[in-house]
């Protein structure tokens, strides 16, 4: 006769089972959102501007001009930026081939970088005003005052868990490692 030694706790199923549930939707919500374009930093036509920016619920783009060096500077950052924050899609747009939303926006220095909410321009970054005035500011710089201004959550990410995780692990074989070694 085969017996099971472990017993089986109601609750614990049930909280399995909610996680496993709110995992999936999770996981729903993010391939939902990619097919939106979010998690990426994609270059848009002028076409393309009113789909885009209408088409989610936030939205940073980015004006910016090719042979800008601050431009390429702002590029770098919303590139490392857009997949950590999946919830707010990412675009920049050529401001010498838009003609029509440089002047609609009032777009006058670049870069500069429009912060839309349903559609709807409710902030901007004009150069780098607002990150130090210099061009070697820190991408975090970025991500506090786009936080500040509400379009992105501050959360923990993925990596920085999998990071806490790596370190508690290096730190137990370094302690097993000094104890083996203070026996001999």
């Amino acid at each position: 006769m085969l017996m099971t030694s472990c017993i089986q706790d109601p609750e614990l199923e049930k909280l399995h089972a909610d996680r496993i549930a709110a995992l999936k939707k999770e996981a729903e919500k993010r391939e939902a959102l990619k097919r939106q374009g979010h998690g990426d930093y994609r270059e848009i036509t002028e076409g393309d501007f009113l789909g885009e920016v209408t088409g989610s619920e936030t939205v940073v783009c980015h004006f910016y001009h090719k042979e800008f060096y601050r431009c390429k500077i702002m590029d770098k950052h919303l590139k490392a930026l857009a997949p950590k924050h999946m919830d707010t899609k990412f675009i920049k747009l050529d401001a010498e081939n838009a003609p029509f939303f440089v002047t609609k926006l009032a777009v006058k220095t670049l870069p500069c970088v429009i912060i839309f909410r349903k559609g709807v321009a409710v902030d901007r970054l004009v150069g780098f005003q607002d990150l130090g005035a210099k061009d070697d500011f820190a991408m975090r710089t970025l991500e506090v005052v786009l936080i500040k201004k509400g379009i992105i959550s501050e959360k923990k990410n993925e990596d920085d868990e999998d990071d806490v995780y790596d370190e508690s692990r290096r730190r137990t074989v370094r302690s097993s490692v000094n104890h083996d070694s203070d026996s001999d």
